[in-house]
């Protein structure tokens, strides 16, 4: 699985894209919100990618974001025991968007991997250019008056 977040302003209005891979089969999935952050599209995108999946699987996932990469695999455990703040005792950002990274990687054997952004791996590049495309039919859709 490959996700990434985009956002025209940070904050701004932002996409998110994920790219899944099973066997021969492909799947993209992809959203946008009007106000929202960079990182909080990067979360979106792999919430909804795990949670698209019917049952336990081992996913190789694929991120350009350190944040999301960092924040469950070394950080999320330190939050919970903190009961939900920084090392600095600072409230955690997104907090909301972690609860659901950390249900949705429950029935999962996930493998976290950051790949550089913007980098030419094939991917990346695809999950970024869906959370973009995104907004681009949000911005559209604001613009004709359907949203």
């Amino acid at each position: 699985m490959y996700t990434d977040g985009a956002c025209r302003g940070n904050p701004g209005m932002g996409g998110w894209g994920a790219l899944l891979f099973y066997k021969n089969k492909r799947r993209e999935l992809h959203g946008a919100e009007l106000l929202t952050t960079n990182n909080r599209m990067e979360m979106t995108a792999a919430i909804r990618g795990l949670e698209i999946l019917k049952r336990p699987c081992r996913v190789e996932l694929y991120t350009d974001s350190q944040y999301l990469r960092l924040g469950i695999t070394e950080w999320l455990a330190d939050w919970k025991r903190r009961n939900w703040k920084t090392s600095g005792r600072k409230a955690v950002k997104n907090r909301d968007l972690w609860h659901s990274l950390d249900e949705a990687v429950q029935d999962h054997d996930v493998h976290w991997h950051w790949v550089k952004g913007h980098a030419g791996n094939e991917g990346n590049e695809r999950a970024d250019a869906l959370a973009n495309d995104a907004i681009d039919t949000l911005l559209l859709q604001k613009k004709e008056g359907i949203r």
